[in-house]
């Protein structure tokens, strides 16, 4: 299994229309994820950064994640949600949550 945590800026003045997309995230997109090996996800908020962590149960993550991407129900849900958010000044470039380094692990 893989733990994977991410940061992203939500924009202040979308923050409420962010949460109430995540308070009806449509079937077909949870479908998805579950599709792709992803379980465990949450998404936490503190000030304007958007912490997110999931647990990726398959074999091939860059393929499983290439696959979800060209989804079109993730691709609408994504224009839904990415107007909502903005990459931290610590992201590579290119990317839009920003991977974060696991420095602890009680299990």
């Amino acid at each position: 299994m893989k733990r994977v945590a991410q940061v992203i800026h939500v924009r202040p003045e979308r923050l409420n229309e962010y949460r109430a997309l995540h308070r009806a995230v449509p079937e077909s997109v949870l479908e998805q994820l579950r599709r792709r090996h992803i379980d465990n996800y949450s998404i936490h908020l503190l000030g304007d950064r958007l912490f997110s962590y999931f647990e990726y149960h398959g074999d091939d993550f860059a393929s499983d994640m290439a696959a979800m991407a060209a989804d079109p129900a993730t691709q609408a849900w994504w224009k839904l949600t990415d107007p909502c958010q903005r990459p931290v000044a610590e992201a590579a470039p290119g990317e839009w949550w920003a991977a974060t380094e696991q420095v602890f692990l009680m299990e």
